[in-house]
This record gives C-alpha cells, structure tokens and sequence, in this order.
C-alpha cells in the first residue's frame, strides 16, 4: 500500500535545505547545521541521490506553516528548478502540515531526514526482523502524514448501513488499516524477541561475546572482518550494515569467542526510529565486551563518541566492560594529533584497519581480556574417571597436565558459569594438600 507513494526514486537530483536557530534542536548554530549537513549528503549517497544544491537559513524563529517562510522557499525552487532538482530534502523533520505546505510553494516533491533514513533501512535490512521493526517504524511516521503523502484520501466513500449518509472519509479508512498494521506487526515482532531471548541464553552458557558498537560508517564491519578473517559487507556508506552479524574470533580457546557487529549509530535520530533502532541493538546487550568504534579521521569525532555513549547509555548499557578504537588513522596524518588522542583516552586503541600489525594487536588485547576474566583451578583427577578428564578436556582451557602414579593434575583456566557445570570441585587442589606440595 505504501510502496508506490512512500519511495524514493533512486534517480532524484536533490536540493538540501537546512536552518540556523536558537530554538531549533541540534541546528542551534551554524557549524552543528552543517556538520548535520555533511551528514545528509552521506545519507542521500547511500540512497544513489544526487545532491545538486543546498540552502542554510538563519532565522529567529520558525515559521510553523513551512518553516523557511513562503519568500525563501519561492526563491530555492527557482534555482533548484534551473539546476534540474525537483526534490527538496529538509535536514529535520516535518509536520504533514508543512510538507504538504512546502510541495505547494514550490511545485517540488519534499521530503525530511527521518523520510531519507527509513528509506535505507528498508532497503539494507535482511533478517525478518530487521524488516518488521522497519515497516513499524514506517508506518508510525507516516500514520500522521497520510495527507501529504496520499492524494485520493480526500475522497470520500459511500456507506451502507451505519456508514450511509456522508459515508467515511478515505484516510479515517486508511488511518485504521495502518494501525492494525502496526498491531499486526508488533506482535510477529514480540515472537521473535522471544525467540532471541532464548538463542541469547543458550549463548550465554556456552560462548562469551564481544559487540562493535559506534556510530555509522566508522569501520566496524572492516575491524570485523579483519579480526575475524571473514568477508562480511563493508562499504563507504553510511548504514551499509544493519542487521547485527556474529562470527568466530578465536575458535581455539574455550569456550568459544563470539564477536558481534552491530547497526551504526547517527545523531538527530528522530523519536520515530528510537524504539526500533534500540530493537535492532538487542545483540549488543548480551556482549561481555563493548569495542566502540570512532572514525578518527571525522572533524566530528567527538559528538559521534558522545552519541555512542549515550545511545549506550539508554540501552542500559553504561557500566558495561568498553574500550574505545580510533580507526582510520591512516587517514589522520597528524601525529601529534594522534598521541594527544591517545593521552586523552587512557586505554584505547588507534588503529587501521587495513594494518595487519594494528588488527594483531586489538585481536590479541580483546583475547587477553577474555582470558583475565576466566578463573584459574588446580585438580588432581584420578584415572579411573573417564568422564571428568573429556570434560577438562573438551571444555576448559589447559595450561599445563602432569601424569602422576594414581591420576592427572590440571592445572586450568575457564568461566566461572562453565566450571559449575563440570562437578569437579572435588578434584581441586588447595596450597596445603601434600600432593600440591609434590607437584609444585
């Protein structure tokens, strides 16, 4: 029902207008309008956009019917006409009142950054419920514009029995298809949470997960694949990846190492996309790990290091085990600016993602940091008991055996939850036992 109306045609030319004011969210000055700017472009890109021209205008106030104000929107249509734009991009969101207000000045098709965004997350996600939380958030965006975008809903349509008379408006109709749709969709989307509830306990006893988090096109499906060996989508767009990816980092130790990538961050998300960008963040809530990942080579760094965090921070998600990673710095030709970076983030990484020595080292420290957090045991087992010396074997990590006259000493490393499964408490060793003294 919405395709038709609610796509972007992929062949626009694009005309960017933004806005400097005081009371205006995240465009209160001139270098936050442009850095959201930049932004934009970023976005349209990914689309295929072309973006022809852009206006910024200051002002002490917004004019609630267009914003702009009916003189400069004549005088952005003109040019934007003469360049061969007929679509007008707005860097905020839109009421229905104003986007259909702007269409009527200009003679152009409109649409805001929430409208540019849904557009790539409809057309990057794979996983079903990637999709579900999309098409929810699409049509709670559009259920209060359904006259801007729709031009049959002032139609009216016949009734018979209590709907005879004036009979109900078209977009009365379309407004209660579109919230059973969202009901409908809900609920498919509560089933599958449920089912990931499940998968994320059945991981939790058997793996322990790292997730790469930090704002869109920071590099984090490249670290991925580089730490992992794997080949998963990376790309120079903002959103390439959306849907959370898990792959092996280290097969060899016990248990398993998991990492997982997950869906970029932006600023200025709007209230429409929260919730179901939040959904899409589900994996990382499992992770042990947060490796939050920056673009050093960004003028923006910063804010997007702070929109991390707080995202992270809504997520519930602030006193987890971080570590911050600056890539790109191969982009970053500074070097006095990349020690200042590193003096004032203790712990952190700079890195490349296309240097083999900086993937070694961020591998090494995301295993090490596994390793500590695992708790060391001394057994003795006898030999008699088959099953015992299997599960030593096959579940925990084996840092040294001796082979004595009645049994084998282990000396082991592994997780706590993994090691109270075992029921070879018995077996440890403490300082005092005279057959710690002989061994040692």
């Amino acid at each position: 029902m919405l395709d038709n109306e609610f796509r972007i045609s992929p062949n626009a030319r694009a005309t960017l207008i933004s806005i400097v004011c005081p009371d205006f969210p995240d465009h209160d000055t001139e270098e936050n309008s442009k850095r959201s700017l930049v932004e934009l472009h970023e976005l349209l890109r990914t689309l295929g956009i072309t973006s022809t021209l852009e206006f910024i205008q200051t002002r002490k106030n917004i004019d609630p019917a267009t914003v702009f104000g009916s003189g400069k929107l004549q005088e952005i249509a003109e040019e934007a006409k003469n360049n061969d734009s007929h679509l007008i991009v707005c860097d905020f969101e839109l009421t229905a009142s104003q986007v259909r207000n702007i269409k009527k000045i200009t003679g152009m098709d409109v649409v805001d950054r929430v409208h540019v965004i849904l557009e790539i997350f409809s057309r990057h996600a794979r996983t079903k419920d990637a999709h579900i939380q999309i098409e929810i958030a699409r049509l709670q965006y559009v259920l209060p514009r359904l006259s801007g975008f729709w031009t049959h809903l002032n139609r009216q349509r016949g009734g018979v029995g209590v709907m005879s008379g004036e009979g109900e408006k078209q977009i009365e109709l379309d407004r209660r298809i579109i919230k059973d749709r969202i009901q409908f969709y809900k609920k498919q989307l509560e089933e599958i949470q449920r089912s990931r509830l499940e998968q994320r306990k059945r991981r939790q006893n058997q793996t322990v997960t790292a997730a790469l988090v930090g704002y869109t096109n920071a590099g984090k499906s490249s670290i991925m694949n580089r730490l992992c060996r794997v080949n998963v989508l990376e790309e120079d767009k903002l959103f390439a990846t959306l849907d959370s990816t898990f792959r092996t980092l280290n097969p060899d130790t016990k248990p398993p190492m998991i990492l997982i990538d997950t869906v970029g961050f932006i600023s200025n998300l709007p209230n429409t996309l929260i919730e179901g960008f939040k959904t899409t963040l589900d994996s990382a809530l499992e992770a042990d790990l947060l490796i939050i990942v920056c673009d050093i080579s960004d003028p923006n760094y910063k804010k997007q290091l702070d929109v991390t965090h707080e995202v992270l921070a809504e997520l519930g998600l602030k006193n987890k085990d971080k570590v911050i990673v600056f890539n790109k710095k191969d982009k970053l030709k500074d070097i006095l600016a990349q020690k200042i970076i590193l003096r004032s983030y203790p712990g952190s990484f700079l890195v490349s993602s296309h240097d083999p020595e900086d993937m070694k080292n961020l591998r090494k420290y995301v295993i090490d940091f596994f390793l500590s957090k695992q708790d060391h045991h001394d057994l003795f087992v006898p030999y008699h008991d088959g099953n015992a010396h299997s599960l030593l074997m096959s579940k925990t990590n084996i840092l040294n055996t001796t082979n004595l006259e009645k049994g084998i000493f282990y000396r082991i490393r592994t997780p706590k939850f993994i090691f109270d499964t075992l029921n070879v408490q018995h077996y440890i060793l403490s300082e005092d036992n005279p057959l710690y003294q002989e061994i040692m």
